[in-house]
């Protein structure tokens, strides 16, 4: 049991436990308040409840089966490394953490293997080192932390906005602007929650912007800047334009197209400020073999 007092009000119950508890996300938060494990004065905390001065906040945090994670030579392209960072291509296909139905076969179990003794410890021992994460059949670019002070650093980057994720995406339809913004929330789906959704009622800030690189026949190709990073947040956004990703059949159309398996989004590019000697770091990674096959298939269409 965490037992805590308020010293703010009127600050959501939430963003109070992740800002009090070390370790904790909001979602993980949101998780906790939805399962009646965190308790007001003694009584069952309500998800929208705000603090106020003086409240005790107790929490009980849920029993974790031990893991080990077990290393696994899996084979990793690194494209930048020094004694604090270390930046991944990862192919699409490739679990970043452990979870149910992938305990021994993710980008945590290659990095054990390669980098274990040289891993931030910050998000614990299933995501040893992990910033940020990137889907499963999203390929590209992922930073890892080497020490808790890169993690540190580079997470605050992340929640301010100054770590910029570049992504390129091949889209279902035209869009009618070259340039955009959507900003949109972005929360859990209320029925399906594997799901993301577009949801101004529970839904946190979700900005992106995108620019036309090449428009095709039925298609079009896009670069994305994420300016805040919500789970599925390209995918969601440009689904909620009607344009979803091509072979996203989770958030556009149910049949694969032009033989594409999986969606065709790519993290092409990392910037950030080095977390010791602050200097602007740039990271690259090309198109991926699949994402060219597509492109060459768009062309050959007219």
């Amino acid at each position: 049991m965490i037992k805590l007092q308020s010293e703010v009000e009127g600050v959501r119950l939430d963003v109070f436990l992740a800002q009090a508890v070390p370790g904790l996300s909001r979602s993980a938060a949101q998780r906790l308040l939805e399962d009646g494990a965190v308790r007001k004065n003694g009584k069952p905390a309500k998800k929208n409840e705000k603090t106020n001065l003086g409240d005790i906040i107790e929490v009980e945090p849920p029993q974790l089966q031990e893991t080990e994670i077990v290393p696994r030579d899996i084979p990793l392209e690194i494209v930048y490394e020094d004694g604090d960072v270390l930046v991944i291509n990862k192919p699409k296909g490739l679990v970043v953490h452990p979870a149910a139905g992938h305990w021994d076969d993710t980008l945590v179990n290659a990095l054990m293997y390669h980098r274990g003794d040289r891993l931030s410890g910050i998000n614990g021992e299933l995501r040893p080192g992990i910033v940020h994460r990137i889907d499963k059949d999203t390929s590209g670019l992922l930073i890892v932390a080497k020490n808790d002070l890169a993690h540190t650093v580079l997470a605050s980057q992340l929640k301010d906005h100054t770590l910029a994720r570049t992504y390129e995406a091949i889209v279902v339809g035209q869009l009618k602007e070259d340039t955009g913004t959507i900003d949109a929330p972005i929360g859990r789906h209320p029925t399906d929650r594997k799901k993301m959704t577009v949801s101004a009622r529970n839904g946190r800030e979700a900005v992106t912007h995108y620019e036309v690189i090449a428009r095709y026949k039925g298609y079009t190709h896009v670069r994305c800047k994420l300016e805040t990073g919500r789970t599925h947040q390209i995918r969601v956004h440009l689904a909620y334009l009607g344009h979803p990703i091509l072979g996203d059949t989770v958030y556009g159309r149910k049949k694969p197209e032009l033989g594409q398996d999986t969606q065709c989004l790519h993290a092409g590019a990392l910037c950030f400020q080095h977390p010791r000697t602050g200097q602007p770091v740039l990271v690259v990674a090309p198109r991926p073999a699949y994402f060219e096959a597509a492109l060459a298939k768009l062309q050959r269409m007219g």
